[in-house]
């Protein structure tokens, strides 16, 4: 692996980690393109999920902000020093229930089946798939979505929500994709259901790093050089924050029809060329 594919790669990793085409099938087949061991490359793709997560942090440090405030307040509460609890406290901890809740899900399924999925489906044929697929469910979420009555984020839809994010551990799902049109289709509104996908998203990607940290501990997943390491983490920290933004303004006034397109026609694109031209391998 070259600096330059480290680049290519991270660029790639920030800007589809938060827009809803998935970062991990756009990962494998670039890596397919560029004729580089997808299995070898499992530690460059913590690398840049590290990456993106540090931009998660950034864009959203008011609202980490808030629910550090709201673990303070719920600390003291247990131990029995009282203090009084503002509104904003008290909705932030709503959320970190709402979080804890959403996360559940995705713990279990990781558990259990991660080593499986990545063995099984980490590849350009089931990637394609599950692009296609997820692609169909976004014009669904969105019809579900104009015809139901907005709700407010409680116990039940950000359950749902935490199950949709975990089924993108499938390689070529996509957890914004998922999250994010998972929340529509309970009448969740765009920016929340965006807003609430990627401080989601921060909790899961955390703990998929540390068990990765754990793992190169044990010595069973290797971390490429310190130069492609770096390179990696700063340019999908770089062209994460960017993709945020970019989505949370495009969701204030659109649907997610465009990435349902897109998802679909790469997805049958892809499928020819593992079939008819034997590009991708």
């Amino acid at each position: 692996m070259t600096l330059l594919d480290a680049v290519l790669l991270g660029v790639l990793q920030g800007l589809t980690e938060f827009l809803p085409v998935s970062s991990s099938g756009h990962l494998i087949l670039a890596e397919s393109f560029l004729k580089l061991n997808v299995q070898d490359l499992l530690g460059f793709d913590v690398a840049v999920h590290f990456g993106t997560l540090l931009a998660i942090f950034l864009y959203f440090r008011k609202d980490f902000l808030h629910i550090f405030k709201g673990c303070l307040a719920w600390f003291f509460h247990v131990i029995g020093k009282k203090e009084h609890t503002t509104e904003q406290v008290k909705e932030s901890q709503k959320l970190i229930q709402y979080l804890v809740l959403g996360t559940v899900p995705a713990v279990l399924v990781g558990a259990f089946f991660s080593d499986y999925l990545e063995e099984n489906f980490r590849q350009p044929f089931t990637v394609s798939l599950l692009m296609i697929a997820v692609g169909v469910f976004f014009f669904i979420a969105e019809y579900i979505a104009s015809k139901i009555k907005t709700a407010p984020l409680n116990q039940t839809n950000t359950f749902v929500v935490g199950v949709a994010q975990s089924l993108a551990l499938f390689p070529g799902v996509s957890r914004s994709g998922a999250t994010i049109s998972a929340g529509l289709a309970q009448g969740i509104k765009r920016e929340e259901a965006a807003r609430f996908s990627f401080l989601l998203g921060a909790v899961a990607t955390s703990a998929a790093i540390l068990l990765s940290i754990y793992k190169v501990w044990k010595g069973s997943l290797a971390l490429p050089s310190f130069e492609i390491l770096t390179t990696g983490i700063v340019t999908s920290f770089a062209s994460g924050y960017l993709a945020i933004s970019f989505l949370l303004k495009f969701l204030k006034n659109h649907t997610l029809h465009i990435f349902g397109v897109y998802r679909v026609a790469l997805g049958f694109v892809l499928l020819y060329l593992i079939n008819f031209t034997h590009v991708l391998g």
